[in-house]
């Protein structure tokens, strides 16, 4: 019996088979082989075919299934993970009225902006959780403004993954955990967000139906399992945007638990179990993969834009010409915990929303020409990308959240023992490595929206934990955090 996961980003789409009781990939894909194109027909615009999303889906689809040489009859579900807040637009016949506007098109900010200041702060933060900042519900605002006539053609509004279960089973539906990463739903109603429709006149009818998020959402129809080669009938049973979907991905599910990432940029996503807001709206809150009216869940979203980026400059700039990432590691650990006094801010890859939509730029602190070398900068990014991601989690603690566990896959960042240790030691809190992905991830969800699985528990007990970091040294590690924070 297998369960098959989809990721639809907007890099490539991936496609996974797992081994429902095994719990293992047996066969996975991707496609593009290159970067998937955007298109950004002026600056600030990020666009996206759907239909590219599709044709991409097929492929990784066939070379899965050849390569594992599963009957698709053996498929017992489909999940379902994709880029956030992007929004697609089709007419009565489901037909795309125009390219997706994805996720890093930043059109909407003054509409988004426009109706934080109309509504007011503390109604938007107290209903929405998040100002309606460049989220799908504005982005619908642009086209409504901007394209009339193709707005007044529109049926229904999805987000990417909502596309691809519409073109998988015929059925228009979302979830919860989706119209709140839209900036659509209200928690303090727990219904459609009808404040933020009526302040941009948009008829809720164009909303998909909801369904919960581990739930049968549709079944393959004929004429999909023709182009995909499965079988008609597998029923898609769940669906949650990439970051909500990580999380689940490193069974990260309870109050207090974080899942993080680290490459290019960086992400903290930890779980709450109040309704709960930043008054400052550094992160945003959505509903996590098992919220529900009975249960709450909120999934509370910081990314960090200078992580890995950071680590990469310095590997470029300042380490000697040669040195890999492993080398570079061992000479960070030349230097003692908090480098000797230097600190660097990795805030060099544009505004960072946790500090207020600044962009203050990298800096370094601290530098004596008779004591520093290359060792003690190479140490202090590393350190201050983990400061930064402290200091993110300082919000989500203020929010009512007790960090006591951070999963992470065994990959980027986190491949360092100076950044995991220090990570540990500042929090205070037990790292887990894992050795997972989006798209097997997604397959996993299926299986709980299917019955497959009773639970997480017993979806997750198969995922392999490479390495577990007990936090140690953790008064240096916050010694050297203060010295770093007090530069901010």
């Amino acid at each position: 019996m297998y369960l098959l996961g989809y990721d639809i980003g907007s890099s490539s789409v991936k496609a996974s088979l797992v081994d429902a009781q095994s719990g293992k990939c047996v066969a996975s894909a991707f496609y593009p082989k290159t970067e998937a194109a955007i298109i950004a027909v002026k600056p600030g615009w990020a666009e996206q075919e759907p239909s590219s999303w599709w044709e991409n889906l097929k492929l990784a689809t066939a070379d899965i299934l050849g390569a594992s040489g599963a009957d698709p009859k053996d498929i017992k579900a489909i999940g379902i993970s994709y880029q956030m807040h992007g929004l697609v637009c089709v007419d009565k016949d489901m037909n795309v009225l125009r390219p997706s506007i994805i996720w890093c098109d930043s059109r909407a900010v003054p509409y988004g902006q426009k109706a934080f200041d109309a509504l007011g702060q503390e109604r938007c933060l107290s209903h929405l959780l998040n100002s309606p900042g460049n989220f799908t519900a504005s982005k619908l605002a642009w086209v409504k403004e901007n394209e009339p006539e193709l707005y007044a053609k529109i049926h229904k509004i999805m987000l990417p993954g909502d596309y691809i279960a519409l073109k998988l089973t015929g059925e228009v539906c979302t979830t919860v955990s989706g119209l709140s990463e839209g900036i659509l739903w209200d928690f303090a109603e727990d219904a459609p967000a009808q404040m933020l429709l009526d302040h941009y006149g948009i008829d809720r009818a164009l909303l998909p139906d909801m369904k919960p998020t581990f739930s049968e959402q549709g079944r393959v129809t004929a004429a999909a399992a023709r182009e995909l080669g499965l079988a008609e009938g597998i029923p898609v049973t769940y669906r949650a945007g990439d970051q909500p979907n990580n999380a689940l991905s490193l069974n990260v599910f309870n109050p207090g638990e974080i899942a993080s990432t680290a490459g290019t940029s960086g992400v903290v996503y930890g779980v709450l179990g109040d309704v709960n807001y930043d008054p400052q709206s550094r992160v945003n809150t959505f509903a996590h993969v098992n919220h529900t009216s009975e249960q709450t869940r909120l999934g509370v979203l910081l990314c960090i834009n200078g992580t890995g980026i950071l680590n990469s400059w310095m590997k470029r700039n300042i380490a000697p010409e040669g040195l890999s990432y492993p080398e570079m590691n061992e000479l960070a650990a030349q230097a003692p915990i908090g480098s000797e006094g230097v600190s660097i801010m990795p805030f060099g890859n544009g505004a960072e929303r946790m500090l207020g939509n600044k962009e203050t730029g990298c800096s370094v602190h601290g530098v004596n020409f008779n004591v520093h070398g290359r060792q003690h900068l190479v140490r202090a990014a590393q350190e201050g990308i983990v400061f930064s991601f402290k200091y993110g989690i300082e919000i989500m603690e203020q929010m009512g959240m007790n960090v006591s566990r951070i999963h992470a896959g065994h990959a980027n960042m986190f491949l360092s023992p100076i950044f995991r240790d220090t990570l540990a030691g500042v929090t205070g809190a037990v790292i887990e490595l894992y050795d997972t992905d989006g798209s097997v991830g997604a397959a996993k969800g299926a299986g709980i929206g299917a019955g497959v699985y009773k639970d997480n528990t017993e979806a997750f007990s198969t995922l392999e934990r490479l390495a577990v970091v007990e936090p140690v040294d953790t008064e240096a590690y916050k010694e050297a955090y203060e010295v770093w924070k007090s530069r901010l």
